[in-house]
C-alpha cells in the first residue's frame, strides 16, 4: 500500500507542475538562487509527446470497430500524452537551488535531495555522457548527459520515488548553467 500511495503522491506532483508551468511559476525557489536543468531535454520531451499523439491517432483509427476498446485506448493514450507534458514541466519548474546553507538538486518530482554546502569537498565541470552504475554515486543525467560533478565529504542519503534510502558520496548532475553553478559552489 506504501508504494501504491508514494506513486499517486508523484502523479499528483506532476499535474502540479504542469499547473505551475502553465502558470509560469516555479517550486520552492524562494530564499535561493535557482538553476535550471530542462532545456537539456527541450528538444526530446516534445518529440516524444508528439509521436505518443500519432500514436493515439493511429490506435484511434485501428479500433474505430470497436467502440468499448476505442473509448479505453483512447483515455489511455490521453493520459499518457498529459503525463510525458507533465515530466517534462516538473524539471521546468522544479529548478536546482542554492541556499545559504545547502544546495537542493531535483529531477522533476522524484528528485530531490538537500546537500549542505559544508558536505560539499569539490566541485568540478565535468561532461559525461555515460554513466556506469556505482555504489555511493547518485547521476541525475539530463539528454544521457551530467556536466557537474559533486563530492561530497560526507555521504548524504537518497530517497528514491519508492522510499528506499541509500548513502551517496558523489552526484552528478545537469545545469543548463553549468558554469555559473560551478562558480556558485567554489568559493564555499
Amino acid at each position: 500500500m506504501t508504494t501504491v500511495y508514494r506513486l499517486a503522491r508523484h502523479e499528483l506532483r506532476l499535474l502540479a507542475g504542469l499547473a505551475l508551468w502553465l502558470t509560469r511559476r516555479t517550486h520552492g525557489t524562494a530564499g535561493g538562487r535557482a538553476f535550471g536543468y530542462a532545456r537539456g531535454q527541450g528538444a526530446t520531451m516534445p518529440a516524444l509527446a508528439f509521436v505518443c499523439l500519432i500514436e493515439t491517432a493511429g490506435v484511434a483509427v485501428m479500433l474505430r470497430d470497436q467502440p468499448v476498446a476505442h473509448d479505453v485506448m483512447l483515455v489511455l493514450d490521453g493520459y499518457t500524452v498529459l503525463f510525458v507534458v507533465a515530466l517534462h514541466a516538473a524539471c521546468a519548474v522544479r529548478p536546482h537551488v542554492l541556499t545559504p546553507d545547502a544546495l537542493r538538486v531535483r529531477y522533476g518530482a522524484h528528485v530531490d535531495l538537500r546537500i549542505p554546502l559544508t558536505a560539499i569537498a569539490a566541485v568540478r565541470r565535468e561532461s559525461r555522457a555515460t554513466h556506469e552504475p556505482a555504489e555511493g554515486t547518485l547521476d541525475l543525467a539530463v539528454g544521457s548527459r551530467t556536466t557537474v560533478t559533486l563530492e561530497l565529504a560526507e555521504p548524504v542519503v537518497h530517497t528514491n520515488l519508492l522510499g528506499r534510502g541509500r548513502q551517496v558520496g558523489v552526484v552528478r548532475l545537469y545545469a543548463d548553467d553549468t558554469d555559473g553553478l560551478v562558480r556558485a559552489l567554489t568559493p564555499r
